[in-house]
């Protein structure tokens, strides 16, 4: 077999062979002979364009506003920090104080229904005045069951009666009537060591406490010249001792059945009606002694540092809008409830978990002079803003200063 072999022609001027032709330059052999071209020429391919990146930032006089600012607002900030501070030790202040005053829960001595209920709600009432009345037949019947066993006693010791019970029934009504003035004249006088009354209604309450306290005396004296003049065998009598006693506590019970005020006050949250049934010694009425007051406020303890008694308060009632009263620090008080739980006999100590754990707060008594009277509206309980000046000058800048936001605070008072 014969192999025939074929010899290239010399390429043409045109990049054409001659001897066997390949394929035709096509559009990519025309694009890449015009490049070709133009670089033999010299000619320079365009560049693409640059994306220049342009910023902003702001000029000298920018920087400048901006230093200051941030100045002002920290010498702002270290100032209100230096007010505050200053104002805790000299010139503290609390939002949170109340009125407070006596508040009396007041029980019947014995039990039984209620009858009568004499009182209405929020009306005032005048110590001795009568409040309710319980069911004085089961205690008529034991006066009358002691009356006569005391009887029935005397005739068994051949002792008279009549003379015993009447005495006995004169020494019933003068304890009772001793109670009532006792209570009444140690309030008094409480009134009076604080300023709210005059000396001379404390002389007034100490000498009808000595009246009182007479009367039970002679009508202790008249029962037992009535049983020394039946006899000393009768008087002496074990049996005659105890029916008088039995017939004593007869007579109490039955006028303790008409339960009366042992101080001047106003009658408050009555729940009290005819047919409920009031337990001795539960509270069946409420009410509050009208004749004294006083404001409690609490004070974190970093600001008791100056506070003393005697140190001058100014007050604001919200009650009484764009009004400052003045007043005094009574007194401050000794301890609050920790909350501290024990078990087995040992404190536990407080696992609190908190960040931050919130100021103790202790309360301090403010009381106003005789001079100022409160608010006619004031109320047990009414919200009462207090500033103190611990510094005791009355002038400094401190003061002057609290002075003025208490003024304005006393009068946004109308808007809220």
């Amino acid at each position: 077999m014969a192999f025939c072999r074929h010899r290239r022609s010399p390429a043409s001027p045109a990049g054409r062979s001659t001897g066997n032709p390949g394929p035709g330059p096509g559009l990519m052999g025309d694009f890449m002979t015009r490049v070709r071209d133009m670089a033999e020429q010299g000619v320079e391919q365009p560049a693409p364009a640059r994306i220049e990146e342009t910023r902003s930032f702001p000029g000298p006089a920018g920087r400048s506003a901006a230093r200051s600012a941030a100045i002002g607002v920290f010498a702002l900030l270290a100032l209100l920090v230096v007010w505050y501070a200053a104002s805790d030790r000299w010139t503290p202040y609390s939002g949170t104080g109340a009125v407070a005053g006596y508040v009396a829960q007041v029980a019947p001595r014995v039990s039984g229904p209620v009858t009568e209920v004499l009182v209405e709600d929020n009306s005032r009432v005048e110590a001795g005045a009568p409040l309710f009345r319980l069911d004085p037949t089961l205690f008529e019947l034991a006066v009358r069951q002691a009356e006569a066993e005391l009887a029935q006693t005397l005739q068994s010791t051949s002792a008279g009666t009549a003379g015993i019970a009447a005495a006995e029934a004169g020494v019933a009504q003068a304890q009772a009537n001793l109670q009532n003035v006792r209570a009444t004249a140690s309030r008094t006088l409480q009134l009076v060591e604080r300023g709210v009354y005059a000396r001379a209604r404390g002389d007034d309450a100490q000498g009808a406490l000595r009246t009182a306290e007479a009367q039970l005396r002679a009508a202790e004296a008249q029962r037992d010249q009535a049983a020394r003049q039946l006899g000393s065998a009768s008087a002496d009598n074990p049996q005659v001792v105890a029916a008088t006693a039995r017939l004593q506590r007869a007579r109490t019970d039955l006028i303790n059945t008409t339960v009366t005020a042992a101080t001047d006050g106003v009658v408050t949250n009555l729940a009290l009606t005819t047919g409920q049934y009031a337990t001795a010694g539960q509270p069946a009425l409420t009410m509050i002694d009208s004749r004294g007051g006083w404001i409690v406020a609490d004070f974190r303890e970093n600001q008791l540092r100056n506070i003393d008694p005697g140190d001058p308060v100014e007050i604001a009632f919200d009650v009484a809008p764009g009004r400052i009263y003045v007043g005094r620090v009574g007194s401050i008080a000794w301890g609050i409830d920790a909350g501290r739980r024990s078990a087995g006999g040992l404190a536990q100590p407080d696992t609190s978990t908190r960040w931050f754990e919130p100021a103790r707060r202790i309360p301090v008594r403010i009381e106003l002079p005789p001079s100022e009277e409160p608010p006619p509206k004031v109320r047990i309980g009414a919200k009462v803003s207090v500033v103190v000046d611990a510094a005791g000058e009355n002038s400094g800048v401190l003061w002057l200063i609290a002075r003025g936001l208490m003024r304005g605070s006393t009068a946004l008072s109308y808007l809220y």
